[in-house]
């Protein structure tokens, strides 16, 4: 009779072999392995509570204090609370922010993106422009805020502020909004670098093929197939500014009203200071000093509010245009 090969694999049972598998029951893993995943889903579930703490906290807080004709008068200096009106300087002044930074880090973050990544020549140059967003994305809101004031208080920025003696005021929603722009655009920077990088060659080559220079490969081919990425990291930037507090208090000067600094229609403005929601809602919180706390909850739920918007956008942005990128045969009749 032969005997047993010493060397030979054992042989596992067909049970044993069956909870080896993907699907293999949380009970069969090893005990590390089990206590890993209990953590991941506590921490998983442990997210998801604090978001909708946070989002049933204010739409009970702030629902029951924002009437429509809080969204449609400006707020104003009074002793109680009744007569200290709306949240309409707020509200514009956000939009207007909003605005400014944005059509300042879109352009720039693009452009960037597309010489670093389509060009990219000299190399070391390159280097500098990414390490310089990366800084920038690491900067605290507040060292970019006393940054600005320092920098718009020259008298050479005079004319993007109330002018004073010796120097410039530094305050207004143009200088604000230089500032913002930088805290969102490393968000746009990285969105299109991404999705610069992941577009198939093949989509440059067929148009150098068909006769095309670079650029206008890159304005009539590249351009277009990474809109969905731009449109991302404008969307996640936008949300970047409006939830900004420093730089508002600041270089916007966080006052209680829109307040331009002349007559000229929107120049003055530009000029001039004024708040946003989250400058309101600093103001009049119950730590505040403004003695408005129900219309700071208000005016919180309304920031939530747009803040779950633009989330939503991104995630609607993310499910168009996917056959640009992911699908490039689709595109080239292949």
């Amino acid at each position: 009779m032969a005997s047993a090969n010493p060397l030979a694999a054992p042989q596992l049972s067909p049970s044993r072999r069956r909870r080896r598998g993907r699907r293999a029951p949380v009970r069969s893993w090893r005990a590390r392995d089990q206590a890993l995943f209990v953590i991941a889903w506590t921490a998983g579930a442990g997210l998801c509570v604090c978001a909708a703490a946070l989002v049933i906290f204010f739409a009970v807080q702030g629902i029951q204090y924002l009437h429509p004709d809080l969204l449609v008068t400006r707020p104003s200096v009074a002793a109680t609370q009744a007569m200290s009106g709306g949240i309409l300087d707020p509200i514009l002044g956000t939009v207007l922010l909003a605005a400014i930074g944005l059509l300042i880090a879109a352009p720039l973050g693009v452009v960037s993106a597309i010489w670093v990544v389509e060009y990219g020549r000299p190399r070391w140059l390159s280097r500098i422009v990414e390490s310089a967003v990366e800084i920038i994305a690491g900067t605290p809101d507040i060292v970019l805020a006393i940054f600005g004031l320092a920098l718009f208080e020259l008298g050479v920025f005079s004319p993007f502020s109330l002018a004073e003696p010796g120097g410039a005021f530094g305050r207004s929603f143009l200088n604000a909004g230089i500032i913002v722009s930088a805290v969102a655009l490393p968000s746009v920077y990285t969105a299109t670098r991404n999705g610069l990088i992941a577009t198939p060659r093949q989509l440059r080559e067929s148009s150098y093929a068909l006769g095309k220079t670079r650029i206008a490969t890159i304005r009539r081919v590249v351009l277009p197939a990474v809109r969905r990425d731009v449109a991302t990291g404008a969307t996640l930037g936008l949300g970047r500014i409006i939830g900004d507090t420093a730089i508002v208090v600041l270089l916007l000067g966080a006052t209680l009203r829109n307040q331009p600094a002349s007559n000229t229609p929107f120049i003055g403005l530009l000029r001039g200071t004024g708040s946003t929601l989250t400058s309101y809602v600093f103001n009049n919180s119950p730590a505040g000093d403004g003695n408005a706390p129900d219309k700071a909850y208000a005016a919180a739920a309304v920031l939530l509010l747009l803040v779950v918007l633009l989330n939503w956008g991104v995630g609607r942005i993310g499910r168009i245009g996917g056959p640009l990128i992911h699908e490039p045969s689709r595109r080239l009749g292949a």
